[in-house]
């Protein structure tokens, strides 16, 4: 069968139930590593803080080389070592000292993911179709539906087989990057933009417009990633919830919530005005963390756990869409520098919220300090609004 760009987009999607599989599935088994492997509170953090600081490189190495060796090479390669480190994740642990285990496994899942996430968006924005915004929003709920399958279906594997069973998960979650990987054999790759009509990397650094841009996807994703990388611990340990139930009503609850944001803005965004949807997301995103830390009731703290799902869903790829609009002729490197950023607070966020977190208050003190991210955005979107005016 002939492959056109319709079944590139539809493997660009694909690409992002990937990118969720690998960031929700190691904080789905912190519990299980504590208990079995005697991983302590300040090793998870480290384990976060490897895992996005990979990706971090990996989005400079697509800002610097990715042009050079070629997308389809590149897109390949990510699914590639994906797979790789999710099988890893399985074997290594019991294999080594579980820690080392974990962090080779958690460093092959991060470039993978990285690289995967620095090349699908100019890739879909760089196919010849209208309402690019609500695609781009429309792609990025993908990963928040890979985050729902994945603590959906390990959640309840873990409750149906038994926690000594752990190590089939990662393996068989192996499988989604490997059959995209075979997609992206065959489908046919938009051309690249010009070199002498990129806008210049030195031109983008000197833009006001464009260091606001950095700083708020910075905060977006420490933002999201604060609330959805701790949030089943703290469930569990912080509220007293049961596992599978904390799960499925905190973080499980929160992707889907950001996947249905995502999805709604793809399919009924086009007349919405992006900079006051952005603003108000932000606004929401403080309440619902402070509602999370602050209620003394659990009900409460899980529902606000669940709408800040709800609250970042527009983020990341809103100004995505943002940048894209402002720098068209940006490319891979503008989408490479961006997620450099993002990464930066998918890193930080967590780490800080952990660090914060190993006090006497737990995890209450830590996320109360991640606060600080979608309060900066607010008065970045302020700004925002202003400078587009």
């Amino acid at each position: 069968m002939h492959s056109t760009y319709r079944h590139t987009r539809r493997a660009c999607y694909l690409c992002y139930l990937t990118q969720g599989i690998v960031n929700s599935l190691a904080p789905l088994l912190f519990t299980v590593f504590q208990d079995s492997y005697q991983i302590s509170f300040g090793q998870l953090s480290q384990l976060i803080l490897l895992n996005f600081g990979t990706q971090l490189c990996m989005d400079f190495f697509s800002v610097c080389f990715v042009d050079r060796i070629g997308i389809r090479r590149c897109m390949i390669g990510s699914h590639l070592t994906a797979a790789a480190g999710l099988v890893l994740m399985g074997v290594l642990p019991n294999l080594i000292d579980p820690f080392t285990g974990l962090a080779v496994a958690m460093v092959c899942c991060a470039m993978g993911s990285g690289l995967v996430e620095d090349l699908v968006s100019p890739i879909l924005d760089a196919l010849p179709m209208a309402g690019k915004a609500s695609s781009m929003s429309l792609l990025h709920s993908f990963c928040c539906w890979g985050q729902v399958a994945v603590i959906a279906g390990t959640t309840l594997s873990l409750h149906l087989l038994g926690v000594h069973s752990w190590f089939i998960l990662p393996m068989l979650w192996a499988l989604v990057p490997l059959v995209n990987l075979i997609r992206f054999l065959r489908v046919p790759m938009p051309p690249a933009i010009p070199p002498e009509e990129k806008t210049p990397v030195g031109s983008l650094l000197h833009s006001r417009l464009f260091l606001l841009c950095m700083l708020l996807v910075l905060c977006a994703g420490a933002a999201d990633l604060s609330m959805s990388q701790w949030s089943s611990l703290f469930v569990e340990r912080g509220l007293g919830v049961e596992k599978m139930v904390g799960d499925l009503l905190g973080p499980c609850l929160f992707s889907v919530l950001e996947g249905t944001g995502r999805l709604l803005y793809g399919l009924f965004g086009e007349k919405a005005n992006l900079h006051h949807a952005l603003l108000g997301c932000s606004a929401l995103c403080v309440l619902c963390y402070l509602l999370t830390c602050l209620s003394p009731f659990a009900p409460l703290s899980l529902l606000g756990c669940a709408l800040c799902g709800l609250s970042v869903s527009l983020m990341w790829p809103g100004l995505y869409s943002l940048a894209a609009r402002s720098f068209g002729s940006g490319g891979t490197s503008m989408f490479g520098i961006l997620a450099v950023c993002g990464d930066i607070g998918c890193s930080l966020g967590p780490w800080l919220t952990g660090f914060a977190g190993a006090g006497s208050r737990g995890l209450q003190s830590g996320l109360l300090l991640a606060v600080a991210f979608p309060l900066i955005m607010v008065f970045g979107m302020l700004c925002f609004c202003k400078k587009a005016q």
